[in-house]
């Protein structure tokens, strides 16, 4: 499984990239804190498998990277794709490494 970094993620973010951002979480968990993206929770990601871009970079993310990391393996065997990325360490790594405004929980 591909993995980017938060500072990497960042970075992407800075340069305008093009780039899909996957949040996995649950919607009471981006009300504490949000790096922003498409709010598809883990329980329903295969039946959104639709709304996953097949033409560019999809940065999946979640709290600590457990979560994001199985909706990336199940998205990989399920769509074949190879442009799909967990974000290492989740929201809450982001805030250690980027962003430490955000609330951690």
């Amino acid at each position: 499984m591909k993995e980017l970094t938060p500072k990497e993620l960042k970075t992407l973010m800075d340069s305008g990239a093009d780039f899909q951002l996957v949040d996995v979480r649950e919607p009471h968990e981006i009300a504490i804190a949000t790096i922003g993206g498409e709010n598809i929770p883990l329980g329903t990601i295969m039946q959104n498998t639709d709304k996953i871009s097949a033409d560019k970079q999809v940065i999946i993310y979640c709290r600590s990277g457990g979560r994001s990391g199985q909706a990336v393996a199940a998205l990989e065997q399920y769509l074949g794709q190879d442009n799909l990325y967990n974000l290492k360490g989740g929201i809450l790594r982001y805030a250690d490494d980027v962003d430490s405004s955000l609330q951690k929980y």
